[in-house]
Order: structure tokens, then sequence, then C-alpha cells
């Protein structure tokens, strides 16, 4: 596999891109290009779009209406702006990919159930790839509020059942807190005791090819009827990407959708597209151990990087490149 062009704009900490081609009948990579597209990184909110396959599953399998209607409590509400009281399934999917709702996606995620989420990597075969855990869950781990997380060195390395009961027991832990109280402690680990490795133990987490090929099936090879296809195609286009691409402002996107996400140190970009003239797209972005702190002004370099890589994938020289790196 060739490896992705260098950076066009510095971006300190590890690294990571996965861009690739694919035909859309078998899924395979027609030419791709990347760079550490093995290695393992967190996710933070990009693992949303996964969320909402779950909730798709679920809608058509008649377990969940988009009507359902929800509260805000203590017991469910994360970091940051929530939703309203209320809010139906629907909304909540759109606050979850559009304005990357914590306690939008943290209600959806219990709702189709933990294993629901991971079940969408697990069948596609994804072994580095976790998607378990809601996010107050991840930062309640973080900052030292979960007996089961700090008290086990299985965590990690857990697949299936053994994954399962730990999740469930660190989501239980989880919920005792208040989010203002979660944030303060959190923002003490943040500023004495964070260490980079720490993010891989507790956060979701896969790799630029693992998240790559989850998208792809995600739009290619999603297995939902009509109806949640166009629910899922609708949701995720409000998600950050198409106007960062290069190829929207050539007038060269038919679709595109996209979900990033960010956290200390790190940040991560996603994204599907459709050109007019009938070619079909994913890549993934992932920073980890940045040297700033807060990420998002990184995202002009990010998507100058990614739109480096699909550059290469379009023009680039040679015969594709077929099947995983």
């Amino acid at each position: 596999m060739p490896k992705a062009p260098p950076p066009p704009l510095p971006l300190s900490g590890r690294l990571g891109l996965w861009v690739a081609e694919l035909d859309p009948r078998t899924l395979q990579p027609l030419r791709a290009v990347g760079t550490n597209p093995d290695s393992v990184f967190p996710l933070a909110s990009t693992y949303k779009q996964a969320v909402l396959w779950a909730v798709l599953r679920a809608f058509d399998r008649g377990t969940l209406s988009p009507t359902e209607r929800f509260d805000v409590t203590r017991d469910n509400q994360s970091l940051g702006a929530y939703p309203y009281d209320g809010s139906n399934v629907r909304t909540l999917t759109e606050r979850m990919i559009r304005s990357s709702d914590n306690t939008a996606t943290d209600i959806l995620h219990r709702r189709v159930g933990l294993q629901a989420v991971q079940d969408t990597a697990d069948e596609l075969g994804l072994c580095a790839t976790r998607l378990i855990l809601p996010t107050r869950d991840w930062w309640a781990a973080q900052a030292g509020l979960s007996a089961t997380y700090n008290g086990t060195r299985r965590w990690a390395g857990a697949r299936g059942e053994a994954r399962l009961q730990l999740a469930t027991q660190i989501d239980r832990e989880a919920r005792a807190y208040r989010a203002d109280d979660l944030q303060r402690r959190l923002d003490d680990y943040f500023d004495h005791r964070h260490q980079p490795e720490d993010d891989l133990k507790a956060l979701n987490v896969s790799t630029p090819y693992e998240f790559g090929t989850l998208v792809a099936h995600e739009f290619l090879r999603p297995g939902l009827s009509p109806r949640a296809q166009a629910w899922q195609r609708e949701v995720m286009a409000l998600g950050y990407g198409r106007s960062a691409l290069t190829l929207t402002h050539q007038g060269q996107v038919a679709y595109a959708a996209g979900k990033g996400g960010n956290g200390w140190r790190l940040l991560t970009y996603s994204g599907y597209v459709e050109t007019k003239d009938h070619r079909h797209l994913v890549y993934v972005f992932m920073q980890h151990g940045a040297q700033q702190t807060y990420t998002m002004p990184n995202t002009r370099r990010a998507f100058a990087w990614i739109n480096a890589g699909i550059r290469a994938v379009l023009e680039g020289p040679g015969k594709p490149t077929l099947g995983a790196p």
C-alpha cells in the first residue's frame, strides 16, 4: 500500500491517516494511501456514528421508534450541552451528529445497549476497535471514579462477554456521579495526572484502516431498510467535513458525510464521499499526543492532509491497490 503524502501543514503528536477509493460492490479499496493505518488511536466523538448505526438497526427490528422521547436526568446527563427534556430519538440522533452532543449520545447508546454499538465493529471482524463505552463512562474511568476500571488489568484486553460485563459495571459506577462533579474531577485529572496511554485504555479506540472499513460498510453495505438508510444519510450529512473538502469547492461532491471528535491533545475526523462521477471515498484522520491541549484549531491542518490524501488516491499513478493493508 502506498504511503500517504506527508502533511502539507505541520501536525504534532502521533498521526494516522487512511484514504481509500472503494469498489461499491465489493468494498475493496481500488486505491489507497495510509500513514500508520494499523496503529490504535482514541476515537473521541468520531465513534458516535456507530451509535447512529445501532439505533437504525434497532429501528428496523421494530424495537425503537423515532418518536420515543427521553428526559435528561442526573443519571443520564453527560458533559457539555444537552438536549431539552422530551427530545425524541430522531432529534437526539441529529444532536449527536450535528452538535456532537454527549448526553444525546449516551441516552441513545444505553437505549440500544452497550453491546449493540460494539456489534457494529465485531460483526465486521474489527479486532482493534472498541466502541462499547458511552462518553460519560470513559471520562469517569479517567477521572478515577470507576473502581472496576481502576481495579482490573483485564479491561484493555477484554473481548466478548468479559468486556461487556466490565463495561456494564463501569457504566453503573459512572452514572452514580453528577455531571458537574465528574467535570471537576476530570479537570483535575487532565491538569495533573493525564498520561497519553490512559486515552488508549479508557476511550473507545480503533485504527485508521479498521475505522475506514466500518465507515465503508456503514454507507455502502449497512444492512438497513430504505427508510433507515435515508435517515442515516440525512443525519450524517449534518456532521462536519463536507465544507472542508477541496472536492466540494471544486463542485465534484454529490454526497458527503463526516464526523469528528476532539479531546485532550487528540483530534479525529472521518468521512464518506460520493463524487459526481460516481467514485466512492472514505477517509480517517487521527492525532494523539498533540502539543496543543485544545486541538480544534488543528482542523485546517488535518483537512489539508486529508485533501492531499484524497488527491493522491484520485490522481495518483499506478495500478489500483487491492485488499487490506
